[in-house]
């Protein structure tokens, strides 16, 4: 099996396949309400989010929440994120680069920091779950950060099979994400990153974290072979 040919990509979900923007900022502005902070636009929104998320929050605030302030806000972000997301859709030419990646004989796999229960049915009613692998969401609270959960997503499909089973090589593996998060979680197994301007951070952010920074996925795609082939 060649470099080309034993490429991994770990898909980001939440603003990276999935355009939830929209979804995103409303269940925001929803949980600021619930602390009499005003409405952010997307761009604001871009330009300050942060994680873990209660840092966001901080930004805000000007404080770190009480976990009293934590758990109303993320318990009305997830409650009218889960009423906004209905209206959004998968990343234009979404479908065809995943198509296009698995028919060239690559593997590719999901981790989100979105709920597992709730990832899995979503990522099967778009029609594309067969693409993947893997499907790993967030499993235990809310607000923290990817590192950990990148750990377990690569044992995992080591575990199944071991290496020369699945073809995933953490070497030739590649993150593409909308969030420096994304950049630092594959940085902490030995991973590539790729970042993804559509999403929840500013250009600016996802530049400071030192990786390819892309308008748009089919440019993503195109950067993570190239990375592999460099590795």
């Amino acid at each position: 099996m060649g470099k080309s040919e034993a490429a991994h990509i770990v898909w980001d979900w939440n603003g990276t396949l999935f355009h939830d923007n929209d979804a995103i900022i409303g269940a925001t502005n929803a949980a600021f309400a619930e602390l009499g902070l005003e409405p952010i636009t997307l761009e604001q929104y871009r330009a300050m989010y942060c994680v873990p998320v209660p840092k966001f929050y901080e930004r805000l605030l000007g404080r770190l929440p009480s976990d009293a302030e934590w758990e109303v806000m993320d318990g009305t972000f997830h409650r009218h994120y889960a009423e906004h997301r209905v209206r959004c859709g998968l990343t234009e030419g979404a479908v065809e680069l995943l198509t296009g990646w698995r028919s060239a004989g690559r593997s590719q796999s999901i981790l989100s920091m979105y709920g597992h229960e709730e990832l899995v049915p979503l990522v099967r009613g778009f029609g594309i779950e067969s693409h993947f692998i893997r499907v790993d969401g967030r499993t235990g609270p809310s607000g923290g950060s990817k590192a950990e959960h990148m750990v377990r997503h690569l044992a995992a499909l080591a575990g199944a099979g071991g290496a020369a089973g699945t073809g995933v090589d953490t070497a030739r593996t590649v993150v593409i994400g909308d969030a420096a998060d994304d950049a630092v979680a594959a940085r902490h197994v030995g991973a590539r990153a790729v970042l993804y301007t559509g999403g929840s951070h500013s250009r600016g952010s996802l530049e400071a974290a030192g990786v390819p920074v892309v308008d748009t996925l089919a440019e993503a795609v195109a950067e993570a072979e190239r990375l592999v082939m460099a590795a």
